[in-house]
């Protein structure tokens, strides 16, 4: 079925290809959906979305900015860069010349433009809005449990080889054995010297993963056996442990901000296609 907006046909098959490329992620958020409802609900999605495009291109297109042609220009070379021969740019675009290229380059950058515009618009949050925020998505913003770590390190490269490192780290390891200080051998053996290779507190995720399977299975003062990970032989202590917890506010300020700015400015779009869609002729054929 296709769409008339504004006077401008859709073509079914634009419709479906919207329902395909929205498919995967909607299905996997809506999967205990019946089938039957989730998927008529994924077309009129698709439908709203394409609505929304065609209706900010049109507004673009007929109270844009204008566009230096020097830009286009610009813009074209780029894109030809990325093709080996014109005839495959033209068949992605769907169009038979430089000239129809350049018009649809056009059209996109005032498109950008016009959502640049919207999104200048947007005043900057309130410490109010930004408290709000926090409180209101606490659980997003819970950092997982925290180790203190350091360690001594001896890469294999092309200047060490396995047989030298593993020699080296076995050496640093009976010395821990016998009770020398860790921070003592970490500057007699490690390649990795800053900080006494304190590596701070890190979190899941933030490591190698075979370096995290031994460091977050340490107990506080303990001290591991040599172990490797893709880097070279490692020997690592853990300090401290922090359970998962909720950072204060000021300590993620910058970040908070950022996300009620984005969502103000995403709010702010949707107000602006919201009032183009109440003004728009929208009919199925």
């Amino acid at each position: 079925m296709a769409m008339i907006v504004n006077g401008e046909r859709i073509e079914d098959q634009d419709i479906r290809q919207e329902v395909e490329r929205l498919r995967p992620s909607y299905e996997q958020v809506f999967a205990d959906d019946e089938p039957a409802m989730r998927e008529a609900r994924l077309l009129d999605w698709s439908k709203e979305n394409i609505i929304e495009r065609v209706l900010l291109r049109q507004e673009a297109k007929k109270n844009g900015a204008q566009i230096p042609a020097s830009d286009v220009e610009v813009a074209l070379t780029k894109l030809k860069e990325q093709y080996e021969k014109p005839q495959e740019l033209y068949e992605d675009f769907h169009v038979d010349s430089d000239e129809k290229i350049r018009e649809l380059i056009e059209l996109q950058m005032k498109v950008q433009h016009k959502i640049n515009d919207i999104y200048a618009a947007v005043p900057e949050p309130a410490e109010s809005e930004i408290r709000e925020y926090y409180d209101q998505n606490r659980e997003r913003f819970q950092a997982g449990e925290q180790v203190r770590i350091a360690h001594i390190v001896k890469y294999v490269n092309w200047q060490t080889d396995e047989t030298a490192a593993f020699e080296a780290i076995t050496r640093a390891h009976d010395e821990l054995q016998r009770g020398t200080p860790f921070e003592a051998v970490v500057d007699k053996y490690t390649d990795c010297a800053d900080s006494g290779g304190d590596l701070g507190y890190v979190v899941p995720g933030q490591l190698v993963e075979e370096f995290e399977d031994v460091v977050f299975n340490l107990s506080v003062g303990q001290v591991s056996d040599v172990f490797r990970t893709r880097f070279g032989f490692h020997v690592a202590k853990v300090y401290d442990r922090k359970p998962p917890a909720v950072p204060p506010l000021q300590e993620i300020r910058r970040q908070v901000t950022e996300e009620v700015k984005e969502h103000k400015r995403e709010q702010a779009l949707g107000d602006y296609l919201d009032k183009l869609r109440s003004q728009a002729t929208v009919a199925e054929v």
